[in-house]
């Protein structure tokens, strides 16, 4: 009866161990995973990179094909070294599309602050989250197939505007968007952590998309409410 008590506890340990594994490789991987998305973004700013800017609908559906493109390729190399420099790509692809947008904020006269705003509440978000994720007893995976539903209406509403170009819903896209992908940061690590997802690419690529989007739709509201053309 020790023995088993003993190999239960031995397994258990195991199992803990290699999910602690993956969620420092998780993290590791998205902090490296900044810096191709910065350095997209910089070099975006400067060759003024515009993705179909006289077609939005035409871009919105190439940036989709690109994107699911690459979730494609990373969930077929996830498994290999091959993988990691696929993610790095997309993260570079993403930082090209955040250009965009950096560059308009960098045309206020606070931009740069606005920009470090954005930075640092992103950063306490995740921040939250992660750790409301790690150390919460509460079940947070019930939360994923709403979640789901939630990135699908908020796609569909931000498909819709590319033609209706209402500010309102723009808005109310935004904030909505935040909410949503905050609480993917709470259903993505703690998968990591009770075992249902055991790949860190995988896991990188969930998280980076959540921290993204929060960035992208705070900075934007922060232009919108806090910009100044002084």
């Amino acid at each position: 009866m020790d023995q088993n008590l003993q190999q239960t506890y031995i397994a258990s340990s195991d199992v803990l161990a290699i999910r602690h594994r993956v969620l420092r490789n998780t993290y590791w991987l998205l902090a490296i995973s900044m810096i191709p998305t910065i350095l997209g973004a910089w070099l975006g700013v400067q060759m003024k990179f515009a993705f179909f800017s006289g077609s939005p609908f035409i871009g919105f559906i190439a940036f989709l094909a690109i994107a699911f493109g690459f979730f494609y390729a990373i969930e077929r190399t996830k498994n290999s070294g091959l993988g990691v420099a696929v993610l790095l790509g997309f993260t570079f692809f993403m930082g090209l599309m955040l250009s965009r947008l950096i560059g308009h904020i960098l045309g206020f006269s606070n931009g740069a602050s606005l920009i470090m705003t954005a930075f640092g509440g992103t950063a306490a978000v995740f921040t939250v989250m992660a750790t409301v994720a790690t150390v919460s007893k509460r079940d947070f995976s019930g939360l994923g197939k709403w979640l789901f539903a939630g990135v699908a209406v908020i796609l569909v509403a931000a498909l819709a505007n590319v033609f209706l170009q209402l500010p309102a819903l723009y808005l109310a896209i935004s904030v909505i968007a935040i909410a949503i992908f905050s609480a993917y940061i709470l259903f993505d690590v703690q998968q990591i952590i009770n075992g249902g997802e055991t790949n860190y690419i995988s896991a990188t690529l969930n998280i980076y998309l959540d921290v993204y989007n929060i960035f992208v739709n705070l900075l934007s509201l922060l232009g919108i409410f806090g910009g100044s053309r002084d």
